[in-house]
């Protein structure tokens, strides 16, 4: 007798195709919701880089022109270089804020939506929103933490290599210097491999911050716990899942870019031989919201895909590990309590 199927998935240990078959029939039973608060998150991150930029360009401004103006043969100023580092630095920072935010309610909205999607209810944009938005902060300190811990590796090793460095320019020889500088590029090239395993050891800490309601730290002990004893086929799974997505990724740049390339050759015949930076921009902003349009739509499918799978994944865990199929298969005969179902 099959297992019950009340949505995405069977409710049974899963295999890579119901995996990957429940990520693709997320995506198609709930794109309003998923691609919706894509949209909705990077859209608004959009729009605040672009205020910041604008501001940031009505402030250094009159820098900006007179370094366009310098000839050849002049350098231009600390007065005018450094307000344009400062203006740089300040957008570069709010664009991080804006996007680590944004992805991290992505990463909240993957898992909100299977919760439902595993029970074959359906939802709102409104209750996936709610929902998703109060667990952010969690979900943005655990991608932290887990950045932070497997990049220790790679940063000791850098570490090293520095000091390696330094120590090999004192020596009288060239040959000498190849050596150590080749030695601390292998001792950094030798850490990947833990920090690939710590990686995959804290994936799943993002879908238990949300299915669970677990803090941070909490979460990375909860991912450390169900990924033991079966990290090859996470990992395997879990890399597919990134390659298809970039594959996807860069085939639906392709045509963004041709036309973005079309655009920006008609802008450019309508400049003057002297050209200043806002006519430069002016001609240029065909080009620029065609290639900002096909980034947005290539981060909503690379911040969708591999986190549905990586849900399942999670869920898939706690099938095998702590027989969670009955339990939602009864969730699922039963109707959710407003107004945001079922937690498990």
């Amino acid at each position: 007798m099959p297992p019950p199927k009340p949505g995405v998935i069977p409710l049974a240990p899963l295999k890579l195709g119901d995996i990957l078959g429940g990520a693709f029939s997320a995506m198609g039973r709930y794109w309003k919701q998923l691609f919706g608060i894509g949209v909705a998150v990077y859209g608004g991150a959009l729009v605040i880089v672009g205020a910041a930029a604008l501001i940031a360009y009505s402030a250094v401004s009159d820098h900006l022109r007179h370094i366009v103006s310098l000839s050849a043969e002049e350098d231009p100023t600390s007065a005018d270089v450094v307000p344009l580092g400062i203006g740089f630095s300040a957008v570069w920072l709010v664009a991080m804020i804006v996007f680590m935010a944004s992805t991290a309610m992505m990463y909240a909205t993957v898992p909100a939506i299977l919760q439902e999607a595993v029970l074959g209810r359906p939802t709102t944009f409104g209750v996936i929103w709610r929902r998703a938005w109060a667990r952010v902060p969690a979900v943005i300190g655990t991608v932290i933490l887990s950045t932070l811990i497997a990049m220790i590796p790679m940063v000791l090793a850098m570490i090293g290599f520095v000091a390696i460095v330094i120590g090999a320019t004192t020596l009288s020889h060239g040959s000498g210097i190849a050596l150590w500088t080749s030695l601390g590029f292998l001792g950094a090239l030798a850490t990947a491999p833990l920090a690939a395993w710590l990686w995959v050891k804290f994936c799943l800490a993002p879908s238990a911050v949300v299915f669970e309601g677990q803090r941070p730290v909490a979460g990375l002990r909860r991912s450390s716990q169900l990924v033991r004893g079966d990290w090859w086929r996470v990992f395997g799974i879990t890399l597919l899942a990134v390659l298809m997505a970039a594959v996807a990724n860069y085939v639906v740049q392709i045509p963004f870019s041709f036309l973005g390339m079309f655009s920006g050759v008609l802008g450019g015949s309508t400049l003057s031989d002297d050209p200043n930076p806002a006519s430069i921009v002016f001609a240029m902003s065909g080009y620029l919201v065609i290639m900002v349009l096909g980034q947005l739509i290539g981060q909503l499918v690379s911040t969708t895909f591999p986190p549905l799978v990586t849900g399942l994944l999670y869920i898939d865990r706690r099938i095998r590990t702590e027989n969670l199929g009955p339990a939602l298969a009864e969730a699922a005969a039963t109707p959710p309590p407003p107004p945001y179902g079922t937690h498990y």
